[in-house]
């Protein structure tokens, strides 16, 4: 039997939709990993393993194939980390929740801990418009994740956490939703160009390079 949980994978400065196959057989004990990812997917069985294992849940000790769908689609990240660990967990058994509509990113450490992973805002965009209920990032992912609004996001801290989340033993609060007023309310400026006396060329120099966002070399004789 396979079990599939959902994912993503950045595409430039969009994301598309990965879905994360499990299938646990007997054999040797094997982890493989197929569907076009890179080294650092091929490193996540060991965090993985070794994830599953400190938060009081069993690595299964069989031949586990991990397939990253669709196939043909180059995937790279260690965002998959959490997914995966996800995946291995529902087909042995270990937790029961309906896949369906949730998605899941996140980087794991060896203890279970999650960390900030790359492409928060482009995924959790992605999972708005194809209709996902809820998105599950690592904490240090909340300021970003919290620009989208329309989908519950759900910010987990480790895997022991969303183990107890998925199984309705744990409680956790989702992201509120965003508060526009503090983004777009003017920057407080600590400088102001008017302070400077004279040195027009310079200061204009400097203009045009914020207004373009161009970097500015500063040369002192």
């Amino acid at each position: 039997m396979t079990t599939k949980v959902f994912s993503a994978a950045l595409v430039g400065l969009d994301a598309a939709p990965v879905e994360v196959e499990v299938d646990i057989s007997g054999g040797l004990p094997k982890v493989i990993v197929v569907g076009l990812p890179d080294t650092a997917i091929q490193e996540a069985r060991e965090r993985v393993k070794s994830a599953i294992k400190n938060s009081n849940a069993i690595f299964p000790p069989s031949r586990v194939a991990v397939n990253l769908a669709p196939a043909d689609l180059p995937k790279n990240g260690t965002h998959f980390d959490l997914p995966i660990a996800i995946s291995i967990l529902l087909n042995s058994g270990q937790i029961f929740f309906d896949p369906k509509n949730k998605l899941f990113v996140g980087e794991l450490a060896l203890d279970g801990n999650l960390r900030a992973v790359s492409g928060i805002l482009p995924i959790a965009l992605m999972a708005k418009q194809l209709g996902f209920k809820q998105l599950f990032i690592p904490k240090d992912n909340n300021q970003e994740a919290g620009l989208v609004d329309g989908i519950e996001i759900i910010p987990i801290k480790n895997l022991y956490e969303i183990i107890g989340y998925l199984q309705n033993l744990i409680k956790i609060a989702p992201l509120p939703k965003p508060n526009w007023n503090r983004f777009l309310k003017s920057p407080e400026t600590l400088f102001d160009m008017k302070l400077i006396k004279g040195q027009e060329a310079a200061k204009r120099a400097l203009e045009i390079a914020a207004a373009g966002g161009h970097n500015i070399l500063k040369l002192y004789s």
